[in-house]
């Protein structure tokens, strides 16, 4: 979805329209990449990971970290960025995290990071976009 979009769509239909398949699926459906397979898990340039459903600026190069998880791992998001909320799903209790802005599922967060957090929130690729400095 492009970053300039102020409206957010406020129906399902609306959501499949300008999302692609996976981003829909993982974005509104809560689903999971397979691991090791997105375009950010090894990805190393400086900037800004910002929400693939609506552009929401969600967390900084400077924060990402190698976690050997299969998804990439970042120790702290933006201040305000996301919210989070209990998830039971697959026969355990975790903790989900949506973007604040959209409620689009980004991942989960453990609390196995690493300083100055101890935090690592473990976010599909495809949930992302990348915006570079330039």
């Amino acid at each position: 979805m492009d970053a300039e979009k102020t409206e957010l769509p406020s129906t399902d239909e609306e959501w499949r329209e300008c999302l692609t398949e996976d981003e829909y699926r993982i974005l509104r459906e809560a689903g999971t990449e397979p691991r090791f397979s997105g375009e950010y898990v090894d990805h190393k340039e400086d900037g800004t990971y910002t929400c693939a459903g609506c552009g929401a600026v969600l967390f900084d190069s400077e924060t990402k970290f190698g976690s050997g998880t299969g998804w990439p791992s970042f120790y702290d998001a933006k201040e305000g960025a996301v919210e989070f909320h209990e998830d039971r799903s697959a026969g355990m209790v975790r903790t989900e995290v949506v973007c604040a802005n959209c409620g689009g599922h980004l991942g989960h967060v453990f609390d196995d990071g690493p300083e100055p957090t101890g935090k690592r929130y473990c976010i599909n690729s495809v949930s992302l976009n990348f915006e570079g400095e330039d």
